[in-house]
């Protein structure tokens, strides 16, 4: 059977799981940018498709490759994936849904931390001799712990999960926002209160986005969201940067209106110079902290996605369903 993999083949070897299945298959890489024409000259047969999970895969190549059965997300995003063109053609799309959730939720407590301590603006300063300056103003503006902050979950699955059972040692009173809220029971095991997301942005000191990317989504951060958050709060963002109004967020922090942002995610991606968040003016631009979308890549993760993935290809090898299904065919 032919396997076509869009991504990093040194990627692939390093994280490939010992299952005998895959030494008898025929797998066919290609760059997670690859045109269309170039996919289907060298695998338009393919019967599986793993994709990189920025990279797109259009209705028009769905349609072109008759003998494709299961197309998987890398990752847990799947939203560059056209899901109705999938599912008219009876191909199962699926992803790696809670493998990367333990890893994520370190990455937005590393966010946080950075910001409450003044992490960038710290190192600079010790390197340039400026400790005690930087140390002094620190303590007439009242360094934040953790512990005394309303951390507000936008979104509530693996990785707010996740987040909450690792804020909780932290002693941080944890709310959360879904759209449908969750049953008491599961509230009280994660140490969480619901609230709607009006009163979650009014109310909390650092607001975390967690919910995949929808129409509903799409830009939900904007100048309104924004408005509501308090001068102090901090917005955390280790989901999709398509959630996120970029010139919004750019003239919330130049004119003060949020305290600061921490960004994992930021679109379009890869980032450019030329992005309105990234050429800030001073001082905003130490209330700005980037890490280059390594929430969910690390090696333990990587390792339970890839042995996900390699595991369904066989199921549905052997004409079973998948498991982790998000465009609904049944």
């Amino acid at each position: 059977m032919k396997i076509l993999i869009l991504g990093t083949q040194a990627r692939y070897e390093t994280y490939l799981p010992p299952l005998p299945f895959i030494r008898q298959q025929e797998l066919v890489f290609l760059d997670k940018d690859s045109g269309e024409e170039e996919i289907l000259t060298a695998a338009a047969d393919a019967a599986i498709l793993f994709a990189d999970a920025i990279a797109p895969v259009r209705g028009s190549l769905i349609r072109r490759m008759p003998n494709l059965k299961l197309i998987h997300s890398e990752g847990v995003a799947y939203d560059r994936i056209d899901l109705k063109a999938a599912r008219e053609k009876g191909v199962w799309v699926c992803n790696n849904k809670g493998c990367n959730a333990g890893a994520v939720a370190e990455q937005a407590i590393l966010l946080m931390l950075m910001l409450l301590r003044r992490g960038l603006a710290g190192d600079r300063a010790v390197r340039e001799g400026r400790q005690m300056e930087m140390k002094e103003r620190c303590m007439a503006k009242r360094l934040l712990e953790l512990s005394a902050c309303r951390v507000g979950l936008v979104g509530f699955g693996d990785i707010a999960k996740a987040l909450a059972e690792r804020l909780a040692p932290f002693g941080c009173e944890v709310y959360y926002y879904s759209k449908h809220r969750r049953l008491r029971e599961e509230e009280e095991l994660y140490g969480v209160t619901y609230l709607s997301l009006e009163e979650l942005a009014a109310s909390c000191d650092i607001v975390s986005l967690h919910c995949p990317v929808t129409e509903e989504t799409r830009g939900m951060v904007d100048g309104d969201f924004l408005g509501r958050m308090k001068e102090t709060a901090y917005l955390i963002n280790t989901a999709r940067g398509e959630l996120v109004d970029n010139m919004a967020l750019r003239q919330a922090l130049v004119d003060g209106i949020i305290a600061g942002a921490g960004l994992d995610t930021v679109a379009p991606e890869p980032v450019t110079a030329d992005n309105p968040l990234v050429d800030l003016p001073a001082p905003a631009r130490d209330h700005l902290v980037f890490s280059p979308h390594l929430g969910g890549i690390t090696e333990a993760a990587f390792r339970r996605c890839h042995l996900h993935m390699w595991r369904n290809a066989e199921r549905v090898a052997d004409g079973h369903k998948p498991d982790n299904i998000v465009n609904g065919l049944e």
